[in-house]
């Protein structure tokens, strides 16, 4: 079994670091020059490196740094039936989020074989027995940002979405996951033009009623590093505070702590994980910087209700990177641990 958390547990948003090997071998995957046993190996050895590196780093949580997919969202596209792919209109130049994939619904999209994140997380379970574990997955109005609606009812399609990944979500329930984050970069420019409100409520209903603890990381967008929404949080004021959830995960680190006050109103309804790991930025914290931040959130969240993390994922740094700013984020919670 597991043993008990921690105060202030720590934890990864989602996705980890690619080893540089595996970044080569993505290119030999595109010109079919791996076979489907290749492929699964070179997943699995994938994983055991970003468990690895969690499990030295010193996590109380432990997530499978979603290596078998492509930009947490991109590839699961693929298995979602109904679409039809957009060219981006743009090729050259630096990578951005007018590159990323993009579709139009022709019909209500369905998504008959799942998403396989039930098949990520039985894998997680073998790969780190003994650990603490926690499953991301893209939330409703995440994927909805990818979809037009083309000539169909945008609010069809979104129930669509929210009805693919709710069965997602209460398959990995039935696998055992006891901790299932949503990751909602969509909430900051909810789809379809719908209210943030109407945003909040479609994650509720993704939700609900599934057993264990519930997640939501809302955060701007990170693709290469960079944001793609308004920073300000202010403005998802009040919808976030409707979510149906049990933790909010938010990004502070990179936005340097503002609107962190803003947490005394959240923690009265939600546990907070806070990102006080920068992963936009190569600037390398130390212990007693990540303390700091810490030790600021908690003046406006108790401590038996606060989880520390990084602002979002770590795929857009290289390795070396993510492992360090790991090591400072449990480096950090132990000082004010000490401290407390």
């Amino acid at each position: 079994m597991p043993t008990p958390l921690p105060l202030l547990p720590t934890m990864g948003v989602g996705s980890y670091a690619s080893p540089g090997w595996l970044v080569a071998s993505r290119e030999r995957l595109r010109d079919g020059s791996f076979g489907s046993g290749d492929i699964e190996e070179l997943y699995d050895d994938a994983t055991r490196i970003a468990i690895a590196d969690q499990v030295e780093a010193g996590l109380d949580v432990i997530s499978d740094g979603e290596l078998r997919r492509n930009r947490f969202v991109y590839s699961l596209f693929d298995r979602i039936a109904g679409l039809k792919r957009q060219a981006p209109t743009r090729k050259l130049g630096v990578p951005g989020y007018d590159m990323a994939p993009h579709y139009v619904a022709a019909e209500l999209p369905t998504a008959p074989e799942g998403l396989g994140i039930v098949a990520e997380f039985v894998a997680l379970k073998e790969l780190a027995p003994g650990q603490r574990l926690k499953v991301a997955l893209p939330g409703p109005l995440t994927f909805g940002g990818g979809i037009e609606a083309g000539t169909l009812d945008p609010a069809a399609v979104l129930e669509a979405i929210v009805a693919i990944v709710r069965r997602e979500v209460l398959a990995l329930s039935q696998a055992g996951a006891e901790h299932i984050q949503l990751d909602e970069p969509g909430f900051a420019k909810p789809p379809y033009g719908i209210s943030f409100e109407d945003a909040a409520a479609a994650i509720s209903r993704t939700l609900a009623g599934i057993a264990g603890r519930r997640a939501v990381h809302i955060c701007f967008g990170n693709n290469a590093g960079r944001p793609a929404r308004d920073r300000r949080l202010s403005r998802l004021f009040p919808a976030i505070e409707a979510i149906g959830a049990d933790q909010l995960v938010l990004e502070f680190a990179n936005r340097e702590m503002a609107e962190v006050e803003c947490l005394s109103r959240f923690a009265e309804r939600f546990e907070i994980a806070a990102g006080v790991i920068d992963v936009k930025s190569f600037h390398m914290e130390t212990t007693e910087d990540v303390a700091r931040r810490v030790e600021l959130v908690l003046r406006y969240v108790p401590a038996a209700r606060l989880w520390l993390t990084a602002d979002c994922g770590f795929s857009a740094l290289p390795r070396i990177f993510a492992r360090a700013k790991l090591q400072a984020l449990v480096a950090g919670a132990k000082l004010v641990r000490g401290r407390l």
